[in-house]
This record gives structure tokens, C-alpha cells and sequence, in this order.
């Protein structure tokens, strides 16, 4: 019998990372997830993401391909703020 149980809003904290890295990662994801629905929602080719990112574009395909151990918040903020976009911070008290 398999027994299923809640999980919390952080996949990566139920995953056993430590609660620093889990946040960090799901933040990283967050971007990353922002920066690929921007590429499809613009109808870019991984060319023209790259060049709007000023990236390569083995970068943007490692993005698209989910590689978050190849992207750090900062690299993520600037791809983001190249397209145009504005990325806002919210800080409230863990539960």
C-alpha cells in the first residue's frame, strides 16, 4: 500500500533539502518558469532569446531544459530585466 501524504507549498523542501537551499531553488524555478512562458508567449526562437537575453543560446536552451544548477537569482533578474520586465520582491515571515 502506498501511503500519500501532504506536501508543503516548497517541492524542494519536501525533497530533503535544507530549508535555505529549498527556498533558493524555488525561487531560481520561479524565474526560470517566468523566462521560458516569456520566450513562448512572444513566439521566440532560442536565437532570438539569446540575443534579446544577451546570452548564448546553448544558455537559453539550458534554461528551457530546466538546468537550475546552472543559473544563479542574479543571472535569472537580469535575463528578465533585458526583456523588459520588472521583478519585484516580496519578504514575509516564514510559517
Amino acid at each position: 500500500m502506498t501511503v500519500m501524504r501532504r506536501g508543503s507549498a516548497n517541492v524542494f523542501s519536501d525533497l530533503g533539502f535544507s530549508p535555505k537551499l529549498a527556498q533558493n531553488l524555488r525561487l531560481r524555478s520561479e524565474l526560470m518558469d517566468r523566462i521560458a512562458d516569456l520566450i513562448r508567449r512572444r513566439g521566440l526562437t532560442q536565437a532570438a532569446a539569446a540575443r534579446l537575453f544577451e546570452v548564448s543560446q546553448p544558455r537559453v536552451s539550458d534554461l528551457v531544459r530546466g538546468k537550475i544548477d546552472l543559473f544563479t537569482i542574479d543571472a535569472l533578474v537580469d535575463m528578465l530585466a533585458r526583456a523588459g520586465c520588472r521583478v519585484q520582491v516580496r519578504v514575509s515571515r516564514a510559517s
